[in-house]
């Protein structure tokens, strides 16, 4: 990573934004022990896996919970059966002390009574809690669905939320044009800038088989830049967007307020870039 160029302003935003991420994490076998590596405390974000279920989520963010980590799971729409079961879901949330949660719709087949996130925001109005929400976003946009539907949507949903994550970014030029289309829709929630970890290419396709062929491609079709980023020669530094970004950073108009860390369960390869890189900066 090359931080010789940055004025002293890029390095202090770029060090606020890595200062307290959110690392996520899958709930898989080696969950738990990666976990380890990160730091006492630390921010979790638990991903809803279409090849478990939302309860195997739950038990891993309680885990976590009792551990010491300020947890965030994900609670998807497409998953969660109908009215009761999203009742069950939110009393075992209340229940375990967890005071936010991360809606997403899903890539599972529609088979019960929530077609999409926002469905799931209104059910859990109508159902009541104490939670603070998140909500994703697209700057690189999304390869099934329009771009204007995704800011309609999100226009929608920012009633429900508290702030909103992007997908995996890589160009800073679209990351600053989407804001630019955001902000003048209306949309003022603070943003959480999504980066892939540090991930070694052997151990993602390891993870890859792990959480089932098809949810693999569904991944792989939402993320082609991480394909590309990861087959190019000397593979994918995440600090390259965090230096082309640089003192836009700092923009108003973004509202960057932290990072979520894409870490596909590599929490030790994830913490040690982040501590070489801030130890850089």
């Amino acid at each position: 990573m090359d931080v010789g160029s940055l004025s002293p302003i890029a390095r202090k935003a770029i060090a606020q934004v890595l200062d307290d991420p959110i690392f996520e994490m899958i709930p898989l076998s080696n969950a738990s022990e990666q976990a380890r590596y990160l730091p006492s405390g630390a921010r979790v974000s638990i991903t809803a896996s279409p090849n478990k279920t939302l309860e195997d989520s739950l038990e891993l963010a309680e885990l976590l919970v009792d551990r010491g980590f300020r947890v965030t799971p994900h609670l998807s729409a497409r998953m969660t059966l109908d009215l009761s079961h999203l009742e069950r879901l939110l009393a075992r949330l209340e229940a375990s002390g967890i005071e936010s949660v991360f809606v997403v719709g899903g890539d599972g087949e529609y088979t019960g009574a929530f077609y999409d996130g926002l469905a799931l925001l209104e059910g859990m109005e109508r159902v009541g809690h104490g939670l603070k929400l998140g909500v994703p976003c697209y700057p690189e946009g999304h390869p099934q669905i329009p771009e204007e539907a995704l800011t309609a949507a999100l226009v929608s949903k920012q009633r429900h939320a508290a702030w909103m994550t992007s997908q995996m970014c890589f160009d800073a030029d679209a990351l600053t044009g989407w804001s630019t289309t955001v902000r003048e829709a209306g949309i003022d929630l603070p943003l959480v800038l999504g980066l892939p970890g540090a991930a070694d290419r052997m151990k993602l396709l390891g993870i890859s088989a792990r959480i089932g062929v098809g949810r693999s491609l569904s991944f792989l079709r939402k993320n082609t830049a991480l394909v590309s980023a990861f087959v190019k020669p000397g593979g994918y530094d995440p600090a390259e967007l965090l230096i082309d970004l640089g003192e836009r950073l700092g923009s108003e108009r973004l509202d960057v307020v932290g990072c979520h860390i894409y870490t596909f369960n590599q929490c030790d390869n994830t913490e040690a870039w982040r501590q070489s890189f801030l130890a850089a900066l």
